[in-house]
């Protein structure tokens, strides 16, 4: 093959590559556009995002607020971060600023690829600390996808929390395997409604329930922690980081 096939080739896998993730094809047809950012610009746009739980230590990272900037090229980056014995991590929520329940959500992002960090699109119950058994009115932390390498870095994760974070804690969920996820960018959807969660990877539903469903306003969050879950992170070269492309939430044209 000659140096010229060959750079066409390599060029024709990175557009197809580019244009892998996806919006599903009935979400496009039935729901309408009712929250997003892009996060173009070259700042975090406050009317819509807070900082979360900044100076608190969850798990093994510091939260700071200077893990979170966008890039000025439409990404919103999350890193990890290690100055001398200090891990740094960070997030960013709407808990402050656009609550809602039922819809279709989804964003569009590039993974992290160091072991230790794992990084997050999820919803969150204002009430969800509380040990109630009683998801529709307490609520339920919805991961719409959870990543990390420690068991390979092809596989996403879905999971479901609720009753609390102590003894009577519940939880379920499903991983799958996913190919290319760790290149590229890739779309993460949930699927919200009274009766079922469904979720979606690059416009493929990965996994369906009707577990736990939540029927009370609850909050995004992005985030990128270190918790050990991740795998080892003393063995990471730091800074780590996730990039979010956008984010958009989408509400049923008969609603």
């Amino acid at each position: 093959m000659s140096k010229v096939s060959l750079v066409i080739l390599l060029s024709v896998v990175v557009s197809i590559s580019a244009i892998k993730a996806q919006t599903p094809s009935h979400i496009k047809d039935n729901y309408r556009l009712h929250w997003n950012d892009e996060f173009n610009g070259t700042a975090i746009d406050t009317l819509k995002w807070n900082y979360r739980d900044t100076g608190n230590k969850r798990n093994v990272g510091y939260v700071h607020e200077e893990n979170c900037f966008v890039d000025g090229k439409g990404n919103l980056v999350i890193q990890v971060c290690k100055k001398d014995s200090l891990y740094t991590i960070g997030q960013i929520a709407t808990q402050n600023t656009y609550l809602t329940t039922f819809g279709y959500f989804e964003c569009r992002a590039q993974m992290n690829s160091q072991p230790g960090p794992h990084v997050a699109f999820w919803l969150q119950s204002p009430t969800i600390h509380e040990e109630k058994d009683n998801p529709k009115e307490f609520g339920t932390e919805i991961d719409i996808f959870e990543y990390h390498i420690a068991e390979g870095r092809e596989f996403v994760y879905h999971n479901l929390h609720w009753n609390g974070y102590q003894q009577k804690h519940k939880s379920t969920g499903t991983k799958r395997k996913i190919n290319g996820l760790n290149k590229g960018y890739h779309t993460f959807g949930l699927e919200w409604n009274p009766n079922e969660y469904i979720f979606y990877v690059d416009g493929v539903e990965t996994w369906r329930t009707s577990e736990a469903i939540s029927h009370i306003a609850e909050y995004m969050i992005l985030s990128a922690e270190l918790t050990g879950w991740g795998g080892d992170y003393q063995k990471a070269e730091f800074p780590d980081q996730v990039l979010f492309d956008y984010v958009r939430v989408y509400k049923k044209i008969t609603e």
